[in-house]
This record gives C-alpha cells, sequence and structure tokens, in this order.
C-alpha cells in the first residue's frame, strides 16, 4: 500500500500560514472592540474617558454647568450673550439714543391733543404743558368738523394711489433691465447714474424741474419760438399730482433698486440655465424664477409703503404751495406744519397728527395681514 509524502518543510509552512491567519481575526475583532468601547466611553470615536459634549464646546472632561451652552441644541444665558456681543451693542447705542430722542421721547408730546395748550404760560414747554388745561376730545371734535381737513385727506390718498400705481413699479423694472445687463461697466454706470438724483436735496429737483416745464423753462422757450405760448405745468393745479408723481419718480426710483438687486444676486445661475435648457426663454424665465424671487421683497417694501400712505412728501408740496395754491398741494403734514406752525395751534395740529399716526399703524397692521393670507412673512412673522 502506497501513501503520499510531504516533506516537512512544506508542512511547517503551511502550518505558520494557518495559525498567521488565524490570528489575523482575532486582531481585527480586538481593534473593533477597543474602537467601539472608546466611541461608547466619550461619544466620540477615538476620545475615550472624555465627557464629549456633556462639557463646555472646546473642553473634555468637566460637567455641563447650569446656565450655559449644553452643546449645538442648548441654550446660551443672556450673561454670555451680552459678553459675546458687547462690541456690537456698543456700536448700535449711538443709534438706538437717537432713536429715543427724537422718535419715542416726542411722542409724550402728544399729550397736547388732550390740552388747550398756551406755550406762553411759562418759559420753560414742559411746566407750560403741564399747567395747561385739558379739554379731553374738543380738539378732535374740531379737526372732524373742519372741511379743509378732509380735503388735505382727499389730496394726500389721491397722491398715494398715483405713486403706488406710477411709482411703486419703477424700481422692479429697473432693477430687471439692470440685471439683465451683462456688462459689468455698463451696470455700474448705469446704477450710479440712477442714483445720483437721490442725493439731491427738494430745492434742487424743484429747480430743476422749473427750469425745464416752468413758464420760463426749456419747453415754453421752445414752443415760443414755434408760435405757441402760456406753457406753465409748475403752475397747473390739474396736473400738479402728476408732476409730484414725476419728481418722485426722477428722484427716488434709482435707489429703490437697491433691494431689489440684492434680492436678484442672491439668485443662483443654476435655475436659469436648467430652464434654458428645459427650452424656456427670457420671459418665462423671468416670470417663473426672477419674479418669484423678488415676491417676498416685493410684499414686505408694499406693507412698508401702505403703512406710509399718508406721508406723500412735505417739503417737496411746501416747496410748491405758493404756485399752485392750497387747493391742489394741502395734504396732511402740510396741513399740521401750517395749523400748528404758523397759526400756532399746537393743540389742533397735534390731535391731527395723532388722528395720522393711528390710521398709519392701522393700515401697516392690516396690509401685514393681507401679506399673511398670501403666505408672505411681511414686516413680522405670524
Amino acid at each position: 500500500m502506497s501513501h503520499s509524502t510531504v516533506p516537512r518543510g512544506r508542512a511547517q509552512a503551511n502550518t505558520q500560514a494557518k495559525a498567521k491567519d488565524g490570528a489575523a481575526p482575532s486582531a481585527d475583532a480586538s481593534g473593533a472592540e477597543s474602537a467601539t468601547s472608546s466611541k461608547s466611553a466619550s461619544g466620540r470615536p477615538g476620545c475615550s474617558g472624555r465627557s464629549g459634549w456633556l462639557g463646555r464646546p472646546g473642553r473634555s472632561g468637566k460637567p455641563g454647568k447650569p446656565g450655559k451652552s449644553n452643546g449645538p441644541s442648548g441654550k446660551v444665558s443672556l450673561r454670555i450673550r451680552l459678553r459675546r456681543d458687547r462690541t456690537l451693542i456698543l456700536m448700535t447705542v449711538p443709534a438706538i439714543l437717537l432713536i429715543l430722542v427724537f422718535n419715542y421721547i416726542p411722542v409724550f408730546g402728544n399729550v397736547v391733543a388732550f390740552q388747550d395748550y398756551d406755550p406762553y404760560l411759562s418759559d420753560n414747554g414742559f411746566v407750560a404743558m403741564l399747567q395747561s388745561p385739558w379739554v379731553g376730545f374738543e380738539q378732535f371734535d374740531r379737526v372732524f368738523a373742519d372741511s379743509e381737513f378732509w380735503h388735505a385727506v382727499q389730496n394726500t390718498f389721491v397722491l398715494f394711489f398715483l405713486q403706488l400705481v406710477l411709482f411703486f413699479p419703477i424700481p422692479i423694472l429697473l432693477a430687471l433691465l439692470i440685471n439683465s445687463v451683462l456688462r459689468p461697466r455698463v451696470r455700474a454706470m448705469a446704477q450710479a447714474i440712477m442714483y445720483l438724483p437721490h442725493f439731491f436735496s427738494w430745492v434742487l429737483v424743484v429747480t430743476v424741474f422749473q427750469q425745464i416745464f416752468g413758464g420760463a423753462g426749456v419747453i415754453a422757450q421752445t414752443l415760443a419760438d414755434h408760435g405757441s405760448t402760456g406753457f406753465d405745468l409748475m403752475t397747473d393745479p390739474e396736473s400738479f399730482k402728476y408732476l409730484v408723481t414725476l419728481q418722485s419718480v426722477w428722484k427716488d426710483a434709482g435707489w429703490g433698486i437697491i433691494v431689489f438687486l440684492a434680492a436678484l444676486s442672491s439668485v443662483s445661475n443654476d435655475l436659469y440655465e436648467a430652464a434654458a435648457m428645459d427650452g424656456a426663454n427670457r420671459w418665462r424665465r423671468m416670470w417663473h424664477i426672477t419674479l418669484p424671487a423678488l415676491r417676498p421683497v416685493i410684499a414686505l417694501l408694499l406693507v412698508l409703503r401702505v403703512g406710509d400712505a399718508l406721508t406723500v412728501g412735505f417739503e417737496q408740496l411746501l416747496l410748491q404751495r405758493q404756485a399752485v395754491g392750497p387747493d391742489a398741494s394741502e395734504v396732511l403734514d402740510t396741513y399740521v406744519w401750517w395749523n400748528g406752525i404758523r397759526n400756532q395751534d399746537f393743540s389742533y395740529a397735534a390731535a391731527a397728527g395723532l388722528i395720522k399716526g393711528i390710521v398709519g399703524l392701522t393700515l401697516v397692521l392690516v396690509a401685514n395681514k393681507v401679506a399673511h393670507l398670501m403666505g408672505e412673512q411681511g414686516v413680522y412673522k405670524k
């Protein structure tokens, strides 16, 4: 009987190879167990024996303290936030003081709307306010019974609706036009030209329009050279409301495009490229991509504009009051100024101004509610 024999050297080599193969999984298993135990102990791999996110950020081995951050989802105490943001808070202090002094403290002066205020009772205006007799709602009765007040309200709302229809869409159209310009130099030049009138005073704006549309302006002189006389748009009460709207458009339309251009800069170019690959032309891309991106900004500015409906340009209208007369130019701001400053009927003017403020606040709340119903955020969230 024959037996197959294996040389001793080969048998020893096979035995060593089998032993080596059997030992490798054991080493891997032990390493995995070590890593698992390290991860379970620390909450993070490779950090055995540490507290991980239980302590303060950046430190380990210490338990979290009450009132301090307990990780990414924990709340930071007010003391820590004040210490962290103290530089930013100090930077806002001058602006807060400015608003407090010129916007909030004067609100207490509305108390004279319920008095028969006489500033000559004392050299100190505050003492005179304390010594003035109370009359209740008598000043408000006078305001509501005055036909000139209602005429000023009518002119104010007419100018508001004209500016809302003719002025509000123009910054949006200009922003879309500038955004479509490909050359950066041309775009920057167009923006500079449109921004420049915003920095002109209303005195300069009215002067420029007087030199163009006035009785001795360029248009009147050109028509006179051709045998036509009598052109003077600056003194025409019938067209004054359109002239005021045109002045506002020329002065502030370029400045109004800044917010819309900022909103358009956040739109990804990938959306336009994907729409173009799907066959959408320029108008379809603008309707389905650009305008939806502007919708939240349009809703916000529209709410603010509606809330500011009763403020249609005090200085602009006061400068042109004598040219067209009070019947065409009298609005609530000039009405309050004329009765309070010129006639020195301070209590009556304060009552009219308080009515204007209450109506403006109501318009803001109503417009913001409409924005919420349309699915927009508005001035504040629900």
